[in-house]
């Protein structure tokens, strides 16, 4: 019998998605997440999401799609690759995009999902302030939605609760939801691997701490 109010969420350990869980534990009367180990150069996220999940009481799985850094260069999983501090010119990607990754992550959650009779997934993706990343647009997460439904034959609903909200808002919610100094102590958003504020250069750093201080800034702390 289908879980008809639970949920998966595809957990990183980072602010997006610590948020996106908490977000589901509102929302959902059960829940677990799934973390994939895609031979990341942060691959120590994969121990802080473990910790995060645990201490929020939620079953957590690690799916090995390592097959992925070896079909693909790019600075996130090949470390002869340096990360881009600038933003690349209109209609490039930058040189942290790994080419299919969300959708691969996606299509083995709902396999996942279905295995456990569940038809929420849940994605931290947004293109509010935007990466650069085609996989995070909303279009593209409609789109396999819809072809997820038709190949697996079934009613998946994929749930993205920040794609339309900002990194300053990503932390508004978070407060929200009553984790914002978890969010701000103990996610690893940094692609060099550091926890908490991170490295402070690479972009999901800047990002992370430009909405931040936005968002401090606006609440008057």
């Amino acid at each position: 019998m289908k879980k008809r109010n639970a949920a998966l969420v595809c957990f990183s350990g980072g602010q997006d998605s610590t948020t996106c869980l908490f977000w589901a534990k509102k929302h959902f009367e059960y829940v677990e997440a799934v973390i994939f180990r895609y031979g990341q150069r942060h691959a120590n996220e994969i121990e802080h999401a473990g910790k995060i999940a645990a201490g929020a009481g939620v079953p957590f799985h690690v799916l090995d799609m390592t097959l992925l850094s070896r079909l693909t260069s790019n600075a996130l999983t090949d470390p002869a690759v340096g990360i881009d501090e600038e933003t690349p010119p209109p209609g490039n990607c930058p040189n942290t995009f790994v080419p299919g990754r969300n959708m691969l992550f996606l299509t083995f959650a709902a396999i996942l999902a279905r295995s456990h009779d569940i038809r929420h997934i849940v994605t931290g993706v947004s293109e509010a302030d935007y990466s650069g990343y085609p996989d995070c647009r909303d279009t593209f997460i409609r789109s396999l939605n819809v072809t997820l439904n038709l190949a697996m034959d079934d009613q998946f609903v994929i749930h993205t609760p920040l794609m339309h909200r900002d990194k300053s808002e990503v932390w508004a919610l978070s407060d929200e939801l009553g984790v914002f100094d978890l969010v701000r102590t103990q996610t690893l958003t940094c692609y060099n691997g550091i926890p908490a504020s991170g490295c402070g250069h690479c972009p999901a750093c800047r990002l992370r701490q430009a909405g931040l201080e936005k968002y401090l800034a606006e609440k008057g702390r």
